[in-house]
């Protein structure tokens, strides 16, 4: 291996110069050379003189076996301090309580009646599900509050309350949150309520609700067997009592499987459990026969669809534990139910069928508005009621007085295109597009939508890129729009949470906030949960809206453009008088017929005179 001092010779010797030779052992006697002369032999040097790729191999396996003897020696250090280690004493258990989770029930949903004099579970377990509906004593409940009777439970062990100086000021705090709501009695015994149980009634079991059963052959002989043996007509249009025997269902699927052959095929999963959607409502439909009345305001009936059902039951909820738990009216659909939303008055129902089309009752009256089927491609995945409302001067208002037979909604399909659909007993049902599917902005996609009853003809707009607008369906524009920090937009898809007071102006919005007191050397990503409140009286062009939302029955009596929010005394005195004005223009144009006929003729008379 050749240098820039010369050839270098290969010898054991780490220095070397000439051939070797045993120095004297006096230091006058040691050659005198210069440095220069002298070459530095490294102990690897046999190894480094290997072709580049082999030293480059060698290096790397003595790195490996490096690296493994510390893997080893890290090893055998845990075994030993393992080897060490003292463990704790062990006991084993001295019983054992099993609890079957299986057979415990999970409420899945509640709702409770406008009024709240009725409550109703959706409970499953077990493999099962089933909804069961309560009566709440409301009055009674006010009155044991009020006049408390407390009973003392022998089975609990209660802790005496023992306060201490500061502790009292909190119990005086309590004391004054609670006062307006108790009486003075109450209050006096405050202290009680710290060490015993306030016996209240429990609530009354009206009924219980289980999902439909799947259809099955008949076993029935003849269709008067079947009038003979159902007692009345309640349930009429379920699809239970029928005339068709097994071996017609077992045709119909024979030609139904041989049909779609290649769509059955292939492994399937199995089909959750069906889930109810109930509604309560506080109007007496006609067509179902109600025993007892109800107080006005009060719950009178419940409605239930089930998942995949056809079919919308109806339910009286004055029942008796007697009482057979027959649906009592059934309102069948060409195709199976996927959203029902009634309004907040009770008096509009809307049932969203999966082929798109929707079917809107009114429910004070138990007239249906109609059937209408929404654009094709659409399918509905929400139903938002509006207030009725009027364009009045180029300014959307409400009537001072509620109008009847007058619906509004505003329906969100799935995919994220907007419909206003409007109803009226005399004019049908309408659609109107207010936001196509952005194709071209995908992400200003509409998550969900809320009416605004503050502002009329309003509706918030939550889209995926988590901004939130106002617009008016009126004229289907954007008024405005509201910023307030969010989660990070990372985090799709938004599922915005909100709630709008349906009396006063404002929306609250559940959002995150940047901790500006954070260090940055600890965190400089930390955020805060937030709650934001955008009041609409704080906006000067919301707040003319919200101010001046109504408009009085005298005006609109004035205005014959609004024949609808009319009473009805007064709509048919405007008919009379239309019809008494029809009746004297049709006189008059008759009359003015006439004299064209008569001087027609007296024109031919002449030229038949001059013949």
């Amino acid at each position: 291996m050749s240098s820039s001092k010369g050839s270098r010779k290969q010898r054991p010797s780490v220095f070397a110069k000439g051939p070797l030779e045993i120095p004297s052992p006096t230091e006058a006697d040691l050659p005198k050379d210069d440095e220069k002369d002298f070459d530095f032999w490294d102990m690897y040097q046999e190894l480094d003189t290997l072709p580049l790729p082999y030293r480059m191999i060698n290096k790397l396996v003595n790195l490996l076996f490096d690296y493994s003897w510390e893997v080893i020696e890290e090893r055998e250090a845990l075994r030993e301090i393992e080897k060490n280690r003292i463990l704790p004493t062990t006991y084993p258990p001295g019983a054992e309580i099993q609890d079957d989770i299986s057979k415990q029930s999970t409420c899945v949903k509640m709702e409770l009646s406008p009024s709240g004099d009725y409550a109703a579970f959706l409970l499953q377990g077990a493999g099962d599900i089933w909804l069961e509906v309560y009566k709440l004593p409301k009055e009674t409940w006010l009155k044991e509050v009020e006049h408390p009777q407390f009973t003392l439970n022998p089975k609990k062990k209660t802790k005496q309350l023992q306060l201490s100086t500061p502790d009292s000021a909190l119990t005086e705090s309590v004391e004054t949150n609670l006062r307006p709501s108790l009486s003075p009695y109450a209050i006096q015994d405050l202290n009680i309520c710290f060490k015993t149980d306030l016996k209240l009634s429990p609530p009354v079991y009206v009924m219980k609700i289980k999902p439909p059963k799947p259809i099955a052959g008949t076993t029935f002989k003849s269709p008067l067997e079947i009038f003979s043996k159902v007692e009345d007509y309640c349930g009429l249009g379920s699809g239970q009592n029928h005339y068709i025997k097994d071996v017609q269902w077992e045709q119909h699927m024979e030609i139904f499987n041989a049909s779609y052959k290649k769509y059955l095929e292939g492994e399937w999963e199995e089909e959750p459990l069906s889930t109810a959607t109930f509604h309560f409502f506080t109007n007496s439909i006609s067509p179902i026969p109600v025993d007892a009345k109800s107080p006005p305001g009060a719950a009178c009936i419940l409605g239930i669809r089930w998942t995949g059902s056809h079919n919308f039951s109806l339910y009286s909820l004055n029942k008796n534990l007697k009482d057979k738990t027959d649906c009592e009216n059934v309102w069948p659909c060409a195709a199976p139910i996927t959203v029902s939303q009634i309004s907040s008055s009770s008096s509009y129902l809307v049932l969203a069928c999966e082929d798109g089309v929707l079917i809107l009752w009114d429910l004070a009256q138990g007239f249906l508005f109609g059937v209408i089927a929404l654009p094709e491609g659409c399918f509905c995945q929400s139903i938002h009621f509006l207030r009725f409302f009027l364009v009045h001067e180029g300014r959307n208002v409400y009537p001072e007085v509620q109008v009847k037979y007058e619906m509004m909604c505003v329906v969100l399909c799935t995919d994220a295109s907007l419909h206003l659909v409007t109803a009226s007993r005399t004019t049908g049902p309408t659609s109107k597009v207010l936001v196509e599917r952005s194709k071209k902005y995908p992400e200003e996609t509409i998550c969900t939508v809320a009416s605004v009853p503050a502002l009329p003809g309003m509706v918030l707009i939550f889209s995926r890129n988590q901004s939130v607008s106002l617009m008016d369906v009126a004229k289907s524009e954007i008024i405005c729009a509201f910023a307030a920090p969010v989660q990070p937009v990372e985090a799709m898809p938004w599922k915005p949470l909100f709630v709008v007071s349906p009396h006063h102006p404002y929306f609250l919005l559940h959002g995150v906030h940047p901790n500006d007191n954070a260090t940055p050397t600890v965190d400089a990503k930390v955020t805060t949960d937030s709650v934001f409140c955008f009041n609409f009286d704080d906006y000067p062009l919301l707040k003319d809206i919200s101010k001046n939302c109504t408009i009085s029955q005298k005006d609109l009596e004035c205005n014959q453009a609004f024949p609808q929010v009319l009473p009805l005394e007064k709509r048919c005195e405007q008919f009379l008088q239309k019809s008494f004005q029809k009746v004297a223009r049709t006189q008059m144009k008759g009359r003015d017929q006439w004299a064209q006929l008569r001087k027609y003729s007296l024109v031919l008379q002449k030229e038949n005179l001059k013949k």
